[in-house]
């Protein structure tokens, strides 16, 4: 993330990694402030092991794009609605709208929950156990709709017809 400002939000893809038992850096970095630290830190991913990036940024949300400038690895990006930002739509379209050849898969603003279930994902796309992982995590989303489908049974209006 650019800043500890930013935990908040990125803790919600460190919960999700939680979840499914991934092991997982968290690092403070910033494009701007720590240039050389977040050059190492990318050159250095695949060596440490990291298979997915994920990078959070507000403001002018630099980071996702620089790492993933600097390693082969894929990198998610969440843009940040930070004190800074233009209600997040800056950071959005920082991360977003990359030049060819420097893709950073980017989710919507504040979206750190998405970013950890993405990574997940590619990351399961060769791990069995974390792939099974993600198939009972997106049963349970679909057990909590048709509960809540059920509750909305009971909720009476005039002319609610279901």
């Amino acid at each position: 993330m650019g800043s500890t400002s930013d935990l908040p939000i990125m803790e919600k893809a460190a919960k999700i990694l939680d979840e499914f038992e991934i092991p997982f850096e968290i690092n403070a970095l910033s494009a701007h402030r720590t240039p050389q630290q977040a050059m190492d830190f990318a050159r250095g991913a695949y060596g440490r092991g990291i298979r997915v990036v994920i990078a959070g940024a507000g403001g002018a949300a630099h980071l996702p794009g620089v790492i993933a400038a600097l390693t082969p690895i894929p990198v998610i990006g969440v843009p940040i609605k930070a004190s800074i930002s233009l209600d997040g739509w800056d950071s959005l379209l920082s991360i977003v709208q990359m030049p060819p050849g420097i893709p950073v898969a980017t989710v919507g603003i504040d979206g750190a929950q998405n970013a950890g279930i993405l990574a997940a994902q590619i990351l399961a796309t060769g791990d069995e156990d974390i792939l099974e992982k993600v198939k009972t995590y997106k049963a349970g989303l679909e057990t909590k709709i048709v509960k809540a489908n059920e509750e909305l049974k009971e909720v009476k209006f005039k002319f609610k017809t279901n």
